[in-house]
């Protein structure tokens, strides 16, 4: 790479002492930006994605916009379920929506593989092109996790309750860990491939997984999630784990072979450290703080990094991810004002 190559972010995900807090927004690729509202006039997000000179565009958009120290890499957790036989469309003002959703043993005895370089290629390209000589700043991978995939693909599209994927899963156990299995060996393949293809670390988003208390998600869950993680220890790149709605399960995280949480708005910096939590930590202004006046936006931020920068291993994140109505000038001067008071 001819450029100049800032790894400030990959030092903090590490646990090493930077020189200032480094920044990214999950979501941060499109959403309110005006050259990708542009985009999507004339292309859907599975279009987007499937063209990787296109999609490396907007990966990169919020890097040369706002000055953020990691690109992630644009696609949705759902790219690589039809491959395996999953029958899923992205509605707008809806999201994933599955017409074929999973309802007994034989209907998961019938889900394929993935074989990335043969399923996804567009993926894997998008990120080469991004890799080689259009960042200076790491590019991260992601995969949905197995509960959250699961939801999806056991409700048919997104949930309030989750009730259904919990009845699945108390009525049908053994069901239930076969998905689970057969979701893990597709996560595990299809972040090697990403590392192998250039990503320099994952965050495995399982949005969905506060839904179940500390018991069921020993039972049900976190076996498999220690299976994905031990796979993905050797390569070499931090991981990292995200939830909402799982201050519960924070001390089940702080278990696993990875190297950072990411906390949403609900639990402090300090609070995680309080219930024993030792990773590095990840977070997490509230998104709707930013559609606030300038100086509660500055209050706010200032007070994360100042338990951040107090607990010596932190990377600023928003609690979740942009909403459309955040403007681009607000997310900009966020970034500034992260790099320029964390200054050490």
């Amino acid at each position: 790479m001819t450029k100049v190559f800032n790894d400030t972010i990959i030092r903090a995900y590490k646990g090493e002492a930077t020189d200032y807090t480094p920044a990214w927004y999950m979501r941060q690729a499109g959403r309110s930006q005006k050259e990708y509202l542009e985009i999507r006039k004339d292309h859907t997000l599975f279009e987007i994605t499937h063209n990787p000179e296109l999609c490396a565009y907007v990966t990169r958009l919020p890097v040369e916009n706002y000055g953020n120290d990691a690109a992630i890499l644009y696609k949705d957790i759902m790219s690589p379920l039809p491959a395996m036989g999953v029958d899923v469309e992205i509605k707008s003002g809806i999201g994933p929506v599955i017409e074929n959703p999973l309802t007994s043993l034989d209907d998961i005895k019938k889900l394929g593989t993935l074989n990335p370089e043969q399923d996804v290629p567009y993926v894997l390209d998008t990120i080469r092109l991004l890799t080689e000589d259009q960042l200076n700043v790491p590019l991260i991978g992601f995969s949905g996790a197995p509960f959250t995939l699961a939801s999806y693909m056991i409700e048919g599209g997104p949930s309030k309750t989750y009730s259904e994927t919990k009845a699945f899963m108390y009525r049908n156990p053994d069901a239930w860990f076969l998905l689970m299995d057969k979701l893990a060996d597709m996560i595990i393949d299809y972040t090697k491939a990403q590392i192998t293809a250039g990503v320099q670390a994952i965050q495995i988003f399982d949005s969905w997984v506060g839904a179940l208390n500390a018991a069921d998600y020993r039972t049900f869950v976190k076996p498999v999630m220690e299976k994905i993680f031990t796979a993905l220890r050797p390569e070499g790149v931090p991981l990292i784990m995200f939830g909402i709605h799982a201050r519960h399960l924070l001390v089940e995280w702080n278990d696993l072979p990875v190297d950072v949480l990411g906390l949403d708005w609900r639990t402090s910096i300090k609070e995680a450290r309080d219930l024993g939590v030792t990773k590095v930590l990840q977070g997490n202004l509230d998104p709707t703080i930013l559609l606030a006046e300038w100086e509660t936006i500055e209050s706010r931020t200032k007070a994360i990094l100042d338990e951040g920068m107090a607990d010596g291993k932190h990377v600023f994140n928003l609690g979740h991810g942009v909403t459309p109505n955040i403007k681009p000038a607000t997310l900009k001067k966020l970034t500034e004002l992260i790099h320029t008071y964390s200054k050490r």
